[in-house]
């Protein structure tokens, strides 16, 4: 088997569940943006995994990002219907990211002031994914699934929080010594 079938060189890509759309269709962008932040979130975690709080966190939404993939890319011809956190972005998903960002929250104090992303290599590459995911959120918005989906753009609100708060995080040292500088 080979890695490059040709199927796209007419400018369409198949679809999860059948069927093809053109590679500009709205629906290929926003998977696009999700296959993006899935990419830099992958990019943020390589710089943490000797934390194993952040890693595990990260490992586990780059999953939940394939669940999202799969339903975003989700043929309408479909004879079968989605599954949730299978083909399908379930309400536990995004509760289970509040709970992530409750937690990270409690520890250490939130910055009273705007951030300015670079403090670490580790948090600028979480601030990255942060706008790619909120890039995803806005074109989920255009693309419609706001009303197809209930919880795509829930989720990407909530994971864009959460990877501002994991940034914060793990600037630790380096966000208390520019505190203290100021």
């Amino acid at each position: 088997m080979k890695v490059y079938t040709k199927k796209g060189d007419t400018g369409k890509t198949g679809l999860y569940m059948g069927g093809r759309v053109s590679k500009g269709d709205v629906q290929i962008d926003l998977n696009g943006d999700i296959d993006e932040a899935q990419a830099f979130i992958g990019l943020g975690r390589s710089n943490l995994l000797e934390d194993k709080f952040a890693n595990d966190i990260l490992i586990k939404i780059e999953r939940d990002l394939w669940v999202m993939m799969a339903e975003v890319g989700r043929s309408k011809m479909a004879k079968s219907g989605p599954v949730e956190n299978v083909d399908k972005v379930s309400p536990e998903m995004v509760k289970n990211l509040e709970a992530i960002i409750d937690e990270i929250s409690s520890l250490f104090e939130l910055p009273k002031e705007f951030v300015v992303p670079g403090e670490s290599k580790r948090a600028a590459a979480l601030d990255v994914a942060r706008a790619v995911v909120r890039r995803a959120e806005r074109n989920a918005v255009k693309s419609g699934f706001v009303e197809s989906s209930e919880n795509v753009v829930p989720y990407l609100n909530r994971l864009s929080d959460l990877l501002w708060s994991l940034a914060r995080y793990v600037e630790g040292e380096s966000l208390k010594t520019r505190q203290v500088n100021a």
